[in-house]
Parts: C-alpha cells; structure tokens; sequence
C-alpha cells in the first residue's frame, strides 16, 4: 500500500519511455500503443500494484530525466546513470545493451584502448547514456556530438572520424550502409544499465524503489525479462543483467 501510494497517488501509475531505445520499444499496436519489453515491463509494474496503466513517452532519454523535475511521470523505463540521478531513484539493471565503436576496416583501433588515444575523434549521438559514460572517462580522445544517432554516422561518414560511439545491435545493423568498408569493435567500453527508475521523495522514503527493486530482481530471477526479450525478438542483442549479490 506504501508502494502503491508513493507510485501511483492518483490510482494511476505513468510509466515513462524512451522511444530512441528501439530495443526495449520496438513497435505499436492497433491503437498506436508503444509496445515492447520496456512497456511489458510498466504493465506487470501496474498488475502488481493493482492500478490502471498510462504509458508517457519521450523521444530522448535526456527528454524523459529532464522531465522528473515537473514530476511529468511517476516510473521512468531508462538507462541508469549517476548523471541522471539527481531526482530519480534507480534499480538495479533489468537488462543490459553493450556500447562499443565502429571503425574504418583498416584501422589501427582493434581495442577500446586503442580509441582513447591523443588526436582520435570519436563520433557519438549527445545526451545519451554511453556518451555521459565517455564524457566521464575517455581520457585522451575527443568526443564530436551529433543531435541523433543518424546524424552520428553521418558525422562519422563525412568527416572520415577515428570512432563512431553507438550501441552494438544499432552499430552491426549500420555496416549494411557500406558493406565492407568498416567493422565494429569486439570488445564494449561498457553496457548501457537498462533500469526502472522513480522520484525521490521529499521525506526521503523508500517504499517505491524498494517495491520496483524487488520487482525487477523476481522479472530476472523467474524468467520474465528472458520471456520479454523473446517475446519481442530482440534476442542476442538484449541481455538479461545479472542478478544483484545478496
């Protein structure tokens, strides 16, 4: 009842999407509904609280974390980072996607290290949570930011740049564009953390982030984040994320 009251005041529980994330919303219904793993998800949230669902979606993920602020929703389906968790309270992740870079076929960038030298340019759509991870530590590289992950390749493309910074599934479906003139990393410089997130509170209670975190550890334990990915096809290019180590 404490989750329920800290979650969904209103008997309503407003679930945030990020629609950039085509893995974890990838398509509609007949009504226009975004559908996929991330709003499965926001159902089983409302089933178990026992509240009506509506889904409030963002094109950015920035977008959806710049909207805590107004308190626009009440759970936010996003990746976690501590740049975002100034109002939000995050579990932990549900499942996982790698970020690595694609390079030139004959580059001399066969390692994440490698990238990360003086002098390379790394190609990267701003804002998202792979950028903010290379913001913090990249530290000899430059970062050239584009407003959206199209305009990263392109940018990558035209100005012939060392990098392209992207998440693996988007990064291997871009090698089609050019058959044979680049390749993508097999190493990640680290796994975008898909997690749940809420507001905090004023009075600084736990009950909302305590109900999702217990949610989210049961959805990989028993098999539902597994089901989801298979349900939706994204098999292979979303992991499930471990579970947390008592």
């Amino acid at each position: 009842a404490a989750a329920r009251a800290q979650l969904a005041p209103s008997g309503v529980l407003r679930a945030a999407l990020n629609l950039s994330n085509i893995l974890l919303n990838t398509g509609r219904d007949a009504e226009g509904n975004p559908t996929g793993v991330a709003p499965d998800m926001a159902k089983e949230i409302s089933t178990r609280l026992g509240v009506k669902l509506q889904l409030v979606t963002f094109p950015h993920p920035n977008k959806l974390c710049e909207a805590a602020v107004s308190q626009a929703w009440d759970i936010g389906l996003v990746g976690a980072d501590p740049d975002r968790a100034e109002h939000i309270d995050f579990t932990a992740a549900y499942c996982e996607i790698q970020a690595t870079y694609m390079v030139q076929a004959a580059s001399e960038i066969h390692t994440v290290v490698d990238a990360d030298q003086p002098g390379k340019r790394i190609s990267v759509k701003g804002g998202g949570a792979y950028d903010l991870w290379l913001t913090r530590n990249l530290q000899h590289a430059e970062l050239v930011r584009a407003e959206t992950l199209d305009a990263s390749y392109d940018l990558f493309y035209d100005q012939q740049l060392d990098a392209l910074a992207g998440l693996r599934p988007k990064l291997v479906a871009d090698l089609e564009k050019s058959p044979g003139t680049y390749r993508v990393l097999n190493e990640h410089f680290m796994a975008v953390q898909q997690a749940i997130g809420c507001l905090k509170t004023a009075d600084g209670s736990n009950a909302g982030i305590d109900f999702l975190s217990r949610f989210v550890e049961e959805a990989k334990a028993q098999g539902l984040v597994e089901e989801l990915i298979d349900r939706h096809k994204v098999t292979g290019r979303l992991s499930v994320a471990p579970l947390l180590q008592e």
